[in-house]
């Protein structure tokens, strides 16, 4: 963040010193800049108010002063948009996270349900099975056998003591029943509550990542504001703190340097995205070719798919699922439970750590819309990219300015879609990839493996 200056009076050095900001003005004007409202342009000076102002020195004080304020109250709103955006991106993860953990706790409490309403039915059709077989071999008249077949009265009573325990056992076979039906709806109740405050888990989650989205937007806004605006002012500034005439042309130069520079960046902006608009048309041709040319005979063999460039190769790689490996790199963690190698704490790692290097690319792991592509907590900068059916893929620590999409925008399988980075809490540059089904994280090896994407 640079501060307001005071150039030294001597020429020499006013010159170095504006040429230093001029440069300064260049580089951020041919930089991607969001930009201020026309309203908050407006409130800026011009160059003719500081002509103005150089008439006498108390109006030349007065402007200094405006100024310096302009370029304090660019820095604090820069700082305060960006803690914002911090916090809200640290409630949109924690929303998630218990989102996460409620979803969890149903498929337990389901998995538990399920299991004892099995266990029930093989208890009720046992003891049905004793009871059928009791009235096969109990029925007649008791009393009389025993008093007209005197030979068969101890036989008898042997079956019937038998038959006596048997149907003890029947008694509880059935008593267990419906001790297991019993947890087992018990079970199916706490189900049915877990659903309802998923529910609620997860429509907090989606809230909290509008406004953490919303946050990250307005701080990234406040920041290309500063950066527009604060080399300008700063040569403003100079040229009232200095009377020399080099000064004056030195900031006229850059100006016109700035506006050159403004027009080459805008050309170079249209022509990457016709060239992006370009690739990603030949690559849905040589998609719907591919498919148009797959056999369709049931006794033609399937290709093989792709392993996308294996547990360390290359990623953005066509698989012909339609699904691609979102980085190269090697896995450097998997899936579940661990230490937190930043925070220390043992929880759930909903993701796997791919590690392709500083910068290498990311790519869109299959189509969709990106749901959210912003500043997160421990995530860093991070995107989300909904596919359809209730999938979704997540995309973190991304490099400070290595976001290349935005929310609401559709992006095909193997798009670019930013650069890895080592942003929130990180050890060292990696991609953290994450597969979300339902809006429950699940392990992305299984889940990319059965989409042809060896990870």
């Amino acid at each position: 963040m640079t501060s307001p200056v005071t150039l030294p009076r001597r020429q020499g050095a006013a010159a170095a010193a504006v040429a230093t900001v001029l440069l300064s003005l260049t580089l951020v004007v041919s930089g991607t800049v969001l930009g201020a409202s026309p309203a908050q342009a407006a409130s800026y000076p011009s160059w003719d108010d500081v002509q103005a102002a150089r008439s006498s020195e108390s109006a030349k004080a007065s402007e200094v002063s405006r100024i310096q304020g302009l370029l304090d109250q660019l820095a604090s709103d820069a700082t305060t948009a960006q803690a914002e955006a911090e916090r809200l991106g640290a409630e949109f993860e924690q929303a998630q996270a218990d989102a996460d953990a409620g979803a969890a706790k149903l498929a337990e409490l389901q998995s538990q349900a399920d299991e004892k309403a099995a266990v029930a039915d093989a208890s009720e059709q046992r003891a049905g099975q004793v009871s059928a077989q009791l009235a096969r071999t109990g029925g007649g008249n008791v009393s009389s056998q025993l008093v007209g077949d005197t030979e068969q009265a101890d036989d008898l009573l042997y079956r019937l003591g038998a038959m006596s325990k048997l149907t003890e056992q029947t008694d509880g076979i059935r008593q267990q029943a419906v001790n297991d039906r019993n947890v087992a709806q018990s079970l199916s109740d706490q189900a049915k509550v877990a659903s309802d405050a998923l529910v609620k888990l997860q429509g907090a989650a989606q809230v909290s990542m509008d406004e953490a989205q919303a946050a990250s937007d307005a701080a990234a806004a406040a920041v290309a504001a500063q950066q527009e605006n604060e080399s300008r002012l700063q040569g403003q500034l100079a040229v009232l703190q200095d009377q020399s005439l080099q000064t004056e042309a030195d900031y006229a130069t850059g100006v016109e340097v700035a506006r050159q520079a403004e027009e080459a960046r805008k050309a170079a902006a249209a022509a990457e995205a016709a060239r992006q608009a370009e690739a990603l048309r030949q690559q849905r041709a040589a998609a719907a070719a591919a498919a148009a040319a797959r056999p369709s005979t049931p006794s033609a063999p399937a290709p093989a798919p792709s392993t996308g460039g294996g547990s360390s190769g290359g990623g953005g790689a066509s698989t012909g699922s339609g699904w691609v490996r979102p980085s190269a790199g090697y896995m450097s963690s998997g899936y579940g439970m661990r230490v937190n190698p930043v925070t220390g704490v043992y929880r759930m790692h909903d993701g796997i750590d791919l590690a392709p290097g500083c910068n290498s690319p990311i790519y869109a792991a299959t189509s969709g819309t990106v749901s959210f592509a912003g500043l997160t907590g421990g995530y860093g900068n991070y995107i989300q990219i909904s596919h359809g059916g209730g999938v979704s893929t997540a995309y973190g620590h991304i490099v400070n300015g290595g976001i290349k999409v935005s929310r609401g925008q559709s992006v095909v399988a193997g798009q670019l879609i930013a650069l890895v980075g080592s942003t929130g809490n990180s050890t060292g540059c990696h991609l953290h990839f994450e597969t979300r089904v339902g809006g429950a994280s699940t392990n992305p090896v299984p889940f990319m493996s059965a989409r042809g994407v060896r990870l």
